[in-house]
């Protein structure tokens, strides 16, 4: 860690699609500037699990907002990655599946659900000293953030990312192909860009960090440095 303190309340906003490393980037400036990270993402998937647990259609709001209304989301920091209790439960492990992740993109498409969720974001990031990673932190949830990056990636080089996670996490039980998951990228991509509440786009005060042609390695020590420029800053 370094000797900035989160005593300086900023707020780290972190934006970009799906697969450009948002999550892996915002654990790191978390450890490193000594900051709470809030992985909004996982809020999404832990709403989207209860939705399918519940048996709800994904493609009509009613049945969501009725279900979003008793639901109780709550990130705790841990040494790797947050806790994400639902309702209580301790469902971080259940949340990164393919299943979960692709029903998350189809319930944050509705309105009244943004709305539901920003207002939590927005609660846990309140004090300041926080990073938070998602699809609209930086233009929505917190549009004055000291720090926003947008990081993105080609489709195609996120697509194979996401892949090799999956093989990661599943070893041989990975049955999809590459061209598959690069598909889906482009699917969700076309989702979260055109849907007509908070659509993915770059803040105008953002700065833009293309990781196509750099290593994880590299990303992350190109975000960090433009957090530590803009701490100086402030």
């Amino acid at each position: 860690m370094t000797d900035f303190q989160p005593a300086r309340k900023a707020i780290v906003a972190i934006d970009g699609p799906a697969g450009a490393g948002k999550s892996t980037i915002a654990r790191h400036l978390a450890r490193h500037f000594g900051l709470l990270n809030l992985e909004t993402g996982a809020m999404y998937r832990a709403f989207a699990l209860k939705a399918l647990r519940a048996g709800l259609p994904l493609d009509e709001s009613s049945g969501l907002e009725g279900i979003a209304s008793e639901t109780a989301i709550r990130l705790e920091p841990g040494d790797e990655e947050n806790r994400v209790l639902l309702d209580g439960e301790d469902v971080t492990s259940l949340i990164r599946s393919q299943s979960v992740t692709d029903a998350a993109s189809r319930v944050s498409v509705f309105p009244a659900i943004r709305a539901w969720m920003v207002r939590l974001q927005q609660e846990l990031g309140a004090g300041g000293g926080v990073v938070m990673e998602g699809r609209d932190i930086g233009t929505v949830v917190f549009p004055h953030a000291e720090i926003k990056i947008f990081l993105d990636a080609a489709p195609e080089v996120r697509g194979l990312r996401r892949f090799d996670q999956l093989g990661s996490a599943a070893g041989s039980a990975v049955t999809v192909q590459p061209e598959e998951v690069v598909r889906e990228l482009h699917a969700r991509d076309e989702r979260d860009r055109t849907r007509v509440d908070s659509p993915l786009k770059a803040a105008s005060d953002a700065v833009h960090l293309d990781s196509t042609h750099m290593t994880l390695e590299q990303a992350v020590e190109a975000a960090e440095a433009i957090v530590a420029a803009k701490l100086g800053q402030i």
